[in-house]
C-alpha cells in the first residue's frame, strides 16, 4: 500500500510542479517536455554574483574551430526553427532578435522533437563553457567536441541550453532576394522570406521525398527571357522523415519562408513546416495576384486530361513506327495519349531509369531521365500511368521499340529529359493494380511479347553458370536460362542491381528449377528476359535431370574488412618500391587490398600478394572467387595456385588460373566478380593463391582485390 501511495504523492508533485513553472500558454504548441528541464532569465546573467560574460553571436562564430569554450559566457537569441514536422533533425537554429535580425547561429543538438522544449519563438540563453564552434559544410555552428561526433549530447543540453519562461516572440521572416544570399552569409540560421519563387520544372509533380531519403529540389526567382533560366536559384532540402515528405512540391509562384543555410558554396532552405509555403497553383489566393509561373509552364501541370487527344493503346503506338530501321527514330506528331500499367520499375537498379508499361495489346518500355523512380507516387508499380504522346519519340533499339527523346548526348541517351517529365507523365490518382504476368514458354515467344511481363514455368540456369553471381561487376551481364527440353533463353542483370553489386555481396544464381517472373526484351532476333527483383525468380525444385544443387560452402575467406593484412598473408617484395597495401578510398569503410607502382611516375615493380594455405584434404569440389578493380593502362595482373610454397616466389612450382579481371582501365568502381575458379588439381592438399603484380617505367596500373573466399565440399 506504501508504494501506491507514494506513486499517488509523486503524481500530485509533478502537477503542481507543472502548475507553478508552466510558462507557455499558447495553444497552438505542444507542451514542453519538462524533464531535467530549467528555466532562465536575463536577470539571472547580469546577475555579478554569477560571473557570467556576454557574448554576440558573431563574437561566438569568431572563436577557435574545435576548441572547448573555457570562459564563463553566454549568448542569446530565438529560436528560428521547429522540428515538429521532422524536415529539421538535431538541429536548433536561432537569431538575435525576432524580427530583422543581423545574425544567426546553427546549433547542433543530439536531440530530437527540440520543439518541445524550444518551440519556435523561444527566447533562448547558451551557456558556452565546455562547447565548441565546430563546421560542417564550412558553416560554424556551436556544438561539443566528443568521441561521438559534435552534436552537444543530449544528455547535456539542459546543462547548456535555457528557455526564458517570461518571453516568447513571434518570428518575422527577413525578407531578402536569392541575390542577397552571397552578401548575408551571417543570416544563416536566421527564418527568411522570399517572394515571387517557384519550384523548377524537374520538381513540377514530384513528392518532396519519399521513402526516408533527403531529396534535393531547386527553386528559383527571376527569369532572364535570353537564357530561358532563372536568375537565381538555391536548393530546398527535403527530409523523408519529413511529415510532408509524400506530398506534391507545389507548383506555383509565391512566398516561400524557411530557415537560410548554407552547404560549402551551395545555399540551401529547410522548410519549417509546409504551412510556411504559399506557392499553391491550385489556390490562386494562396499565392497572391502574380499567379502565373515566371517560366512560362502550365499553372497546374500535374492534371491530366484527355480533352482534345485520341486515345492509343500499346499496340498502336508501336504501329506508329510502321517499318523503322534499327536505331531509327520516329517522332510523333499526333495528340495522342497512352493510358497503361507500370509492369517493371527500378527499385533495385536492375532497370535503371526506364519503365515497362503494358495494357492489354502489349508493352513498351519507357526510357526516362531520372534515378529512382520508384520513390514517386505516379511511378509506383502497379498503377495506371497516363503518356502524352506528342512530341515524343519512338526508337528502335536493336530490335525494340521504346518510347524516349530525340536527345542522344551522353546525359540523356534519348530519354525524355528530367526538367520535360512533368510534360509527358502523369499520375492517374488511381491505386496500384495487381500486375498479372502472361504465361508462355520459351518457344512461345513473338514480338507482340517485346515489352510484356511474362511468367515461364519449369527454368533453371545452365550448368556452366552455376556458382557464378548474377552479375560480373558494374556492367550488365549475360546469363542463360533453359528448360528441360534444351531451349534456351538469356537474363540480363545489370551491375548496378543491389543483387548484382560487389558492395552487396555479389549473389550467386539459383542452382534450381523453377518459375521467373520477367519483361521480354529483345536483341536483334534474340529474346531476353529482365526481373526487377531477385525474388521474380523462384528456382526452388530439383533441376531438370533429378539433382539438388548445393552452393559450395565457403572455407576460408578475408575481405580486408578492417585494413592490414593479417598474419595470414605474406607480401613479398621482389623490384621496386611500392608494395601491397589495403585502402578504402572511395569505398567508405571496407577497405580492400591495392598495388599501384605508380608514384609521380611508372616504376618497375614485381610484387606478391600470397595467402595462408587452406587445406583441401577431403575435399571433393573446390574453387576460389574474389573481385577486381583496375584503374590505368598497365600489365594484367597474374593469379596463382601452389600446394608446395618454397618460401620464395622464384623457386615455387606455380600453377596459373583463369580468372575473370576487371579490364576497364578507365574508371575505378566497376568491380569484377572473378566467378568460382576451379581448384580441382588441388583436391586432398593445402593449396595456397597468389597474386603477382607487375608494373614497368612506362605503365603502371593500379590493381585492387577484394572479396577473397576459397570454397570446398
Amino acid at each position: 500500500m506504501k508504494k501506491y501511495n507514494s506513486i499517488f504523492s509523486y503524481i500530485v508533485a509533478v502537477i503542481t510542479a507543472l502548475v507553478i513553472i508552466g510558462c507557455v500558454h499558447d495553444d497552438k504548441y505542444d507542451a514542453p517536455n519538462l524533464d531535467n528541464y530549467q528555466c532562465r532569465n536575463a536577470d539571472y546573467y547580469t546577475n555579478t554574483n554569477n560571473k557570467f560574460v556576454k557574448w554576440t553571436l558573431h563574437d561566438l562564430k569568431l572563436k577557435t574551430l574545435n576548441e572547448e569554450i573555457t570562459e564563463n559566457a553566454y549568448v542569446e537569441g530565438y529560436v528560428s526553427s521547429t522540428d515538429e514536422s521532422g524536415n529539421i533533425y538535431k538541429t536548433i537554429y536561432i537569431q538575435d532578435a525576432p524580427e530583422n535580425p543581423t545574425e544567426g547561429l546553427t546549433v547542433s543538438v543530439d536531440m530530437v522533437s527540440a520543439y518541445t522544449r524550444f518551440p519556435q519563438g523561444s527566447k533562448v540563453y547558451i551557456e558556452l563553457k565546455g562547447l565548441s564552434v565546430t563546421a560542417y559544410g564550412n558553416v560554424r555552428q556551436l556544438g561539443q567536441v566528443t568521441p561521438a561526433g559534435t552534436r552537444i549530447l543530449e544528455k547535456e543540453v539542459p546543462n547548456h541550453i535555457f528557455r526564458d519562461c517570461n518571453e516568447r516572440a513571434n518570428i518575422k521572416p527577413k525578407v531578402l532576394t536569392m541575390a542577397q544570399f552571397a552578401a548575408n552569409d551571417a543570416l544563416i540560421g536566421c527564418l527568411v522570406q522570399l517572394d515571387g519563387v517557384e519550384f523548377d520544372e524537374r520538381a513540377l509533380c514530384t513528392n518532396f521525398a519519399p521513402n526516408g531519403q533527403t531529396v534535393d529540389k531547386t527553386i528559383g526567382q527571376g527569369w532572364n527571357s535570353s537564357t530561358l533560366k532563372y536568375v537565381s536559384t538555391a536548393i530546398v532540402r527535403n527530409s523523408g522523415y519529413a511529415s510532408f515528405a509524400n506530398q506534391i512540391v507545389p507548383a506555383g509562384k509565391g512566398r516561400f519562408v524557411g530557415i537560410f543555410s548554407k552547404y560549402n558554396s551551395t545555399y540551401q532552405l529547410y522548410i519549417n513546416k509546409l504551412s510556411d509555403l504559399k506557392m499553391d497553383a491550385n489556390n490562386p489566393t494562396d499565392v497572391g495576384p502574380a499567379f502565373p509561373r515566371i517560366d512560362g509552364k502550365p499553372s497546374d501541370p500535374c492534371s491530366f486530361s484527355p480533352d482534345g487527344l485520341t486515345a492509343k493503346t500499346v499496340a498502336e503506338v508501336k504501329q506508329l513506327a510502321g517499318s523503322l530501321a534499327p536505331n531509327g527514330l520516329l517522332k510523333i506528331t499526333g495528340d495522342y495519349y497512352l493510358k497503361a500499367q507500370i509492369v517493371a520499375d527500378d527499385a533495385t537498379g536492375n532497370l535503371f531509369k526506364y519503365l515497362y508499361v503494358e495494357d492489354a495489346t502489349g508493352g513498351i518500355k519507357v526510357n526516362i531521365n531520372r534515378a529512382d523512380l520508384y520513390l514517386e507516387n505516379r511511378f509506383k508499380l502497379g498503377k495506371d500511368l497516363y503518356i502524352k504522346l506528342k512530341d515524343l519519340h519512338i526508337r528502335n533499339v536493336s530490335g525494340e521499340l521504346q518510347l524516349g527523346s530525340n536527345d542522344s548526348s551522353a546525359a540523356v541517351a534519348y530519354r525524355i529529359k528530367d526538367e520535360e517529365i512533368f510534360r509527358y507523365l502523369f499520375d492517374s490518382n488511381a491505386l496500384p493494380r495487381a500486375v498479372v504476368p502472361t504465361e508462355r514458354t520459351i518457344t512461345q515467344l513473338t514480338k507482340a511479347d517485346v515489352g510484356r511481363w511474362i511468367k515461364i514455368k519449369d527454368l533453371q540456369f545452365v550448368d556452366g553458370d552455376l556458382g557464378r553471381t548474377y552479375a560480373d561487376g558494374t556492367a550488365t551481364s549475360n546469363r542463360t536460362l533453359e528448360d528441360c527440353s534444351g531451349n534456351k533463353i538469356t537474363l540480363r542483370t545489370s551491375g548496378r542491381a543491389i543483387f548484382g553489386l560487389k558492395t552487396a555481396s555479389a549473389i550467386d544464381v539459383a542452382g534450381g528449377k523453377g518459375d521467373i517472373y520477367a519483361v521480354v526484351s529483345i536483341f536483334n532476333d534474340s529474346y531476353q528476359l529482365w526481373i526487377p527483383q531477385l525474388t521474380d525468380i523462384k528456382f526452388t525444385n530439383a533441376r531438370c535431370d533429378g539433382t539438388v544443387y548445393t552452393p559450395l560452402p565457403t572455407i576460408y575467406s578475408d575481405e580486408f574488412a578492417s585494413g592490414g593484412f593479417t598474419s595470414d598473408w605474406t607480401l613479398v617484395n621482389v623490384l621496386g618500391a611500392q608494395v601491397w597495401t589495403t585502402s578504402n578510398q572511395g569505398n567508405g569503410t571496407n577497405y580492400y587490398a591495392v598495388m599501384n607502382g605508380f608514384v609521380g611516375t611508372s616504376n618497375a615493380n614485381e610484387d606478391w600478394l600470397i595467402s595462408k594455405a587452406v587445406s583441401l584434404v577431403g575435399k571433393t569440389k573446390a574453387a576460389v572467387t574474389f573481385t577486381t578493380d583496375v584503374r590505368y593502362a598497365g600489365n594484367v595482373l597474374q593469379v596463382y595456385a601452389t600446394d608446395n610454397y618454397s618460401g620464395n616466389p622464384s623457386t615455387t612450382t606455380w600453377t596459373q588460373l583463369s580468372p575473370i579481371l576487371d579490364t576497364n582501365t578507365s574508371a575505378f568502381g566497376d568491380w569484377v566478380s572473378s566467378g568460382n575458379v576451379d581448384l580441382s588439381a588441388f583436391l586432398g592438399k593445402s593449396v595456397r593463391i597468389a597474386f603477382k603484380y607487375t608494373s614497368t617505367t612506362s605503365a603502371a596500373a593500379t590493381w585492387e582485390i577484394d572479396d577473397f573466399k576459397i570454397k570446398a565440399q
